[in-house]
């Protein structure tokens, strides 16, 4: 049997493939009004198209646990009620799909209130809409950008009761998976990385302390999230800088800890943290980081980066690189890849009854 098509079950989960969608922003919400940060039309399309084209896990884009944790204006939240009712309509839908509904957990520190790609990407004035960012030091993302205030103690615990609060309301959404975003250069990896973390307190200098702000957050959403259900934990394996950055070894220093709190899978991609660094992008570029963190640690991994044909997925799985794949563009491509890869690989994938003729 294909290892792509295995099942795959963590806690009481069982998942139905090895073939997960990734987060990707669509910054596609109201930014404003009673329906702010609330899915539409676009991201139920968006998400259940992939439930429909066979993939196992769906994880939403980057979902906000506050207004000030956007990346844009335009980002998905999951701070109030109606955010809820808007997201139960899509986990339904993926859950009828067989597919498992996941949602990634977020708050954008330094890198909030920018502009949608499309436009630029630059900061939001806030005369224009923006707000004002925060991190866990006064530095800015890059030239340009704002200086951010720097986080007290106290603000600190307040970001992690909005993580837990958010992952209330995302269980009461119908998300089965619950995944912290600890990476591209967002709250979390801001706190991890020594590029981007000067603090002098319980939460800066060694080690110990900068990962302390991301187990506060992960004991904080695993202590509301079911027991018989997974928590991930998104990770930027590398800042890809020589020196003063966040390293491999760093990750899988945390994976161990991550174990420890409870985390049950950690999605290993890299970057986003220092602006100007140059990636070498190739097909699988960061499969190496996933198997790392598999081969040292007891820790399951989802590889993501570049992964693009069936066979390439395949052999990541059969090599032992990784316990499943994570597909983010090349699902942008093909809603349907998991059914190509079944029929190229010998494997099943779900197909909705009404398309079933096509097959």
């Amino acid at each position: 049997m294909s290892a792509l098509f295995e099942p795959y079950t963590l806690r009481s989960l069982t998942l139905p493939n090895r073939i997960w969608m990734a987060a990707m922003c669509q910054y596609s919400a109201e930014a404003t009004g009673p329906g702010a940060g609330a899915p539409g039309d676009w991201h139920f399309a968006h998400l259940a198209a992939r439930a429909a084209g066979g993939t196992g896990l769906i994880i939403t884009e980057a979902t906000a646990v506050s207004p000030e944790g956007r990346i844009s204006p335009n980002d998905l939240g999951i701070w109030n009620d109606t955010q809820v009712e808007a997201f139960r309509r899509i986990t339904r839908f993926i859950t009828d799909q067989g597919s498992v509904p996941g949602i990634q957990l977020a708050h954008a520190g330094r890198k909030a209130s920018t502009h949608v790609p499309w436009e630029g990407g630059g900061p939001v004035a806030p005369e224009d809409g923006g707000w004002d960012v925060v991190a866990p030091s006064a530095l800015p993302f890059a030239e340009g950008h704002p200086v951010p205030a720097e986080l007290t103690t106290g603000d600190i615990a307040g970001v992690v009761g909005q993580f837990a609060d958010a992952a209330r309301r995302a269980l009461d959404a119908g998300f089965q998976v619950a995944e912290v975003h600890g990476a591209h250069g967002y709250l979390v990896h801001q706190f991890l990385s020594p590029h981007s973390n000067h603090r002098t307190d319980a939460y800066g200098g060694s080690f110990e302390n900068r990962i302390r702000f991301a187990l506060e957050v992960v004991d904080a959403v695993r202590g509301v999230w079911p027991d018989d259900l997974p928590v991930f934990f998104r990770v930027s394996a590398t800042d890809w800088l020589d020196e003063n950055g966040w390293t491999p070894e760093d990750t899988v220093r945390l994976a161990d800890e991550l174990l420890d709190h409870g985390v049950d899978l950690m999605d290993v991609s890299t970057g986003g943290n220092a602006s100007g660094v140059r990636i070498p992008l190739r097909p699988g570029y960061q499969v190496p980081f996933a198997a790392r963190v598999r081969a040292a640690t007891r820790m399951p991994v989802a590889a993501v980066g570049l992964i693009t044909e069936p066979e390439q997925a395949e052999k990541i799985l059969a090599n032992g690189e990784a316990d499943a794949v994570l597909l983010a563009r090349e699902l942008l491509r093909n809603p349907s890849w998991a059914q190509r890869a079944a029929a190229e690989l010998g494997g099943t994938a779900h197909v909705p009854v009404q398309y079933a003729r096509a097959f």
